[in-house]
């Protein structure tokens, strides 16, 4: 049953603002169940500082408006209605629910033309005028919903609309590398602002616009440290904000002109500015606190290399749509699907994030009527279409063309995947489709990427070893807990997980993840300190917490308590601070933390604040500044704002806050009920924790140094042996005694499988490579002496020359399979086994990496057995550039022999054996593939 809307009788309006106001007070019901008190709603009440309705419970609200009265909200009348009153005149003006029934599906056209892509390019500039040369009028964006409704913008207007801008620009002074804001919606004024600050030689600063006019001036009081920190003189914006340009100029600080494109001008650019690859292409602000603005510098050279590399692991192809309905001011949204589209030429479909939110039903059917591959989402936009998008609002809906849903910017949950991929596989949507990634602003975008056309890899691990030490143990049953994968680091880029001293972590151990690579920024806009503290040499702190499981990255948390609330990050030491100074309050009592809401699919914003007061009157008042200052800071109200009495926020021993614990205090519904034993024993267990932590550092210094120790006792029996034992195989027997005694003084635990005994006669042995100790490995695990085959490099240091002729190595260069043929063919006469490592060298990141072809191609030539050896473990023990090894379980595998087939042709011979040996040490090795690069050799003539 549906209420009437239009301006009827009074009888008519009268009901529908109490079913207004009904409605209004069961969101409120459902959102704070155990309130004792609720405060009253009236027409003129604020949303969200009266009510305490955040953005997403405004958008909630919406929804359900519309499906109790059967309309359509006008979009930007309902998302900027601050009382139930403007609320009111919203669904005065709403059209009938009939009127968004599904629109006339119209598929996209392909270009069939060779896909060509600007690897040439080094800025941003250059790629677009290299489209422009060769398709100035093909289709570049198609925008969806919004003011700009049904607009196509394609390569030569997007050009010829922002030279026109830029010479506005210079027009108004703009001098080389000046930043200039950009607070625009999703409207094509942005894209031909964002490349006209290029072209006139500025830098752009993408910034969020904001969605209520009535709440400008606290928008602008958040602005305000960006503003200063970027010293934009320039800001353009849309003229609806332009309207209040008086408001905004007392406010900006170093802005000196606040235009429109529009009011830029329309005279030619006399010139075009000409950037160089390591100019700044544009400040990334970091959402967050505003008392501490972080603008991300990213040069072309970092945008064009993360762009590259993200194309190259997803397999861009001339058959790829994006749809997108992200913001532009994100890096997802204008990174990954602007300019990565605007890069690879393909088409996209740009969609107001307002409009999103709003009817969720709406991305989903540009999908479907634009056949896109491509989109993105955050997890609480993946829970939005799961819980808001009702049945009928799909019928017909086709997905089966989406390839890749990207889901990252925020943690990732195994339960929302689930449900996501179970609501719309009946729509064609695969689940192979879910692509959870890792990125950050700092690495420009992408830093981890999965495997293409794989499920999401979920590890469920004991509760108790991570709770407590932080050791990722796979294990079955209900006391686990689960993380989603976000698979590897994307190519040239490498990462890290540390402990609190920067000590690498092994496979397993949760740390905080550091990274470095191309993509990589070189620090912050005007903050020197805080880039110094980003830094660890060449390393870069990502401010996360994970472990590497098999290759993977897994994120676990935050390292600074961050709380990311439906895509928006915030610092709660700001908020923390300014609630602590309102009276009544304990100063120093306050935990600010994020406490996630599977319903929601996001965080939820909850402030403990310790106070004496007891009046019910007074807690209401104190209750709603400490809202206020809430929403001032973060960009909307708490969700949940809990006044407890004095001892209810937990501290460790030294004072410091226990955000982690208040949090599951609050979870476990015990917060504000302190029980001196309880207290006692997580006292105690900190304490405890605080010990554990110091002890393994030192048991892990201690390890290395005695580890080295042995080795070097034992350095001189193992050159007297190689020295004076005559013969191979008597100086290996030796080696592999002195090898055994290193094994039980260092308690190594080492595991040997034998799949199946090698052939008598000789063979070449493959085996991965992966650490300093994989010889010393080989020697204690392979059943007879085998001839190593050396880098020819080492052959030109006299001490590793020495010990590895004497142990029957032989030098050769991987990369000539000529050289590899003849040696293989001299040492069969001689009845010998050879070792081979196919990789050629190995790298601190886990993977197996390219093959060199010398040992296979040598194996077809002389028909000898290839037999693969995996190693397990290795890199734990000692990872490359590291020097203090640990004590770590390895295993070695040895595989059933791979025969050659003597009549088939060489070169395919060789390539047969080495996938067949590549997939045994991928299936044996437990690292993932990285072997995505070219093969390092050509057929031979």
């Amino acid at each position: 049953m549906t209420e009437p809307v239009s301006g009827g009788p009074p009888d008519a309006a009268a009901s529908m603002q109490r079913a207004l106001l009904a409605q209004i007070a069961q969101l409120m019901t459902e959102l704070h169940p155990q309130a004792a008190q609720r405060p009253a709603v009236h027409l003129d009440s604020r949303l969200d500082r009266d009510l305490g309705l955040d953005s997403l419970s405004r958008v909630e609200l919406l929804a359900r408006l519309e499906r109790h009265f059967g309309v359509v909200l006008p979009e930007a009348e309902a998302l900027a209605a601050a009382t139930p009153a403007e609320l009111v005149h919203a669904l005065e003006r709403a059209a009938p629910r009939e009127a968004i029934v599904a629109t006339a599906v119209a598929a996209a056209t392909a270009d069939t033309a060779a896909f060509e892509l600007p690897d040439g390019a080094r800025t941003l500039p250059e790629v677009l005028d290299w489209h422009c040369r060769r398709h100035a009028d093909r289709n570049y964006v198609r925008f969806e919903g919004g003011t700009a409704h049904g607009t196509l913008l394609s390569y030569g207007e997007l050009r010829q609309g922002a030279s026109r801008a830029a010479a506005g620009l210079q027009a108004l002074d703009l001098r080389p590398l000046d930043p200039v804001a950009l607070m625009l919606p999703t409207h094509p004024d942005f894209l031909i602002a964002f490349f006209a600050v290029l072209l006139a030689g500025g830098v752009p600063v993408p910034l969020y616009p904001p969605m209520r006019p009535a709440e400008l001036a606290d928008y602008w009081r958040r602005q305000a440290g960006t503003l200063r920190n970027c010293g934009a003189r320039l800001l353009l914006v849309d003229a609806a904000m332009q309207s209040h340009r008086h408001l905004i100029r007392s406010m900006t600080g170093p802005v000196e002109h606040i235009v429109t494109v529009a009011e830029l001008g329309d005279a030619p650019l006399r010139h075009s500015a000409t950037p160089g690859p390591d100019d700044l292409a544009m400040l990334q602000y970091t959402s967050g606190s505003t008392a501490d603005p972080k603008g991300v510098m990213l040069t072309h050279r970092n945008l064009l290399a993360n762009l590259r590399v993200m194309g190259q692991a997803i397999g861009v192809n001339a058959d790829d749509v994006f749809v997108s309905w992200l913001p532009l001011y994100h890096d997802m949204g204008l990174i990954g699907a602007c300019l990565g589209s605007l890069y690879y030429g393909i088409p996209l479909v740009l969609i107001p994030p307002q409009a999103f939110l709003l009817r969720p039903e709406r991305w989903l059917w540009a999908i479907h009527r634009y056949r896109a591959t491509l989109s993105a989402a955050p997890n609480f936009a993946l829970e939005l279409c799961v819980y808001r998008v009702p049945d009928s609002a799909i019928q017909g809906l086709d997905l089966c063309r989406w390839r890749l849903a990207f889901c990252g910017a925020e943690p990732i949950f195994e339960e929302t995947l689930e449900r996501f991929s179970q609501r719309f596989a009946p729509f064609g949507f695969r689940r192979e489709a879910l692509f959870p990634v890792y990125g950050l602003a700092e690495n420009t975008l992408g830093l981890t990427f999965p495997p293409t056309g794989r499920a999401p890899r979920i590890l469920r691990i004991a509760r108790e070893p991570f709770l407590q030490r932080g050791a990722a143990q796979p294990a079955p049953g209900t006391a686990t807990l689960s993380f989603v994968s976000c698979g590897q680091p994307l190519r040239e880029h490498e990462i890290r997980i540390v402990d609190e001293a920067g000590r690498e972590l092994p496979d397993g151990m949760q740390g905080s993840v550091q990274f470095r690579g191309p993509s990589a920024t070189a620090g912050y806009f005007h903050a020197t300190e805080t880039t110094r503290r980003l830094f660890h040499d060449s390393w870069l702190d990502s401010g996360d917490l994970g472990f590497v499981f098999e290759g993977e990255l897994y994120l676990t948390g935050r390292v600074k308590d961050l709380i990311i609330r439906a895509g928006r990050h915030i610092h709660p030491q700001a908020i923390e601070q300014a609630i602590g100074s309102v009276a009544g309050i304990r100063r120093g009592r306050v935990a600010v933390f994020g406490s996630y809401a599977p319903d929601e699919g996001t965080e939820r914003l909850v402030v403990v604040a310790e106070t004496r007061v007891a009046d019910a009157t007074a807690l209401d008042a104190l209750r709603k500044q400490v809202n206020a200052i809430a929403a001032n800071l973060s960009g909307g109200p708490a969700d949940e704002v809990i006044l407890a009495p004095p001892g209810s926020v937990l501290k460790t021993s030294s004072g410091k806050l226990r955000r982690a614990a208040c949090r599951a205090a609050y979870e476990a519904g015990t917060l504000g009920k302190p029980h001196r034993g309880a207290l006692l024993a997580v006292l105690l267990r900190g304490l405890g924790e605080n010990v554990r932590s110091r002890l393994r550092r030192a048991g892990a210094l201690a390890f290395a140094a005695y580890a080295w120790t042995i080795l070097a006792l034992l350095l001189l029996p193992a050159a007297v042996a190689l020295a004076v034992v005559p013969g191979t195989p008597s100086r290996w027997r030796a080696m592999r005694a002195i090898i055994r005694v290193l094994r039980v003084a260092l308690r190594l635990p080492l595991t040997l499988h034998v799949e199946q005994a090698p052939p008598a006669r000789p063979c070449i042995f493959v085996a991965n490579h992966a650490s300093y100790v994989d010889a010393l490995v080989l020697l204690w695990a392979l059943p007879r002496p085998v001839a190593f085959t050396a880098k020819a490099e080492l052959s030109r240091k006299p001490l590793f020359h020495w010990l590895l002729s004497r142990l029957g190595a032989v030098f050769v260069e991987r990369s000539d399979p000529q050289r590899s043929t003849e040696v293989v063919a001299q040492a069969e006469e001689g009845r010998r086994d050879f070792l081979f490592f196919p990789e050629g060298t190995f790298s601190r990141m886990p993977g197996l990496l390219p093959f060199h072809l010398g040992a296979f191609l040598a194996a077809a030539h002389a028909g000898l057995p290839v037999v693969p050896v995996a190693l397990r473990g290795t890199r734990a023990v000692l990872r490359d550039v590291e020097r203090l090894p640990r004590r770590a379980p390895v295993e070695v595998t040895i595989g059933a022999p791979l025969v050659p087939q003597p009549a088939a042709d060489r070169w395919h011979e060789a390539l047969r054996l080495s996938e067949a040996a590549r997939q045994f040490l991928l299936d044996h090795g437990g690292e993932p593939d990285a072997g995505d690069r070219p093969l390092p050799v050509s057929p031979p003539p």
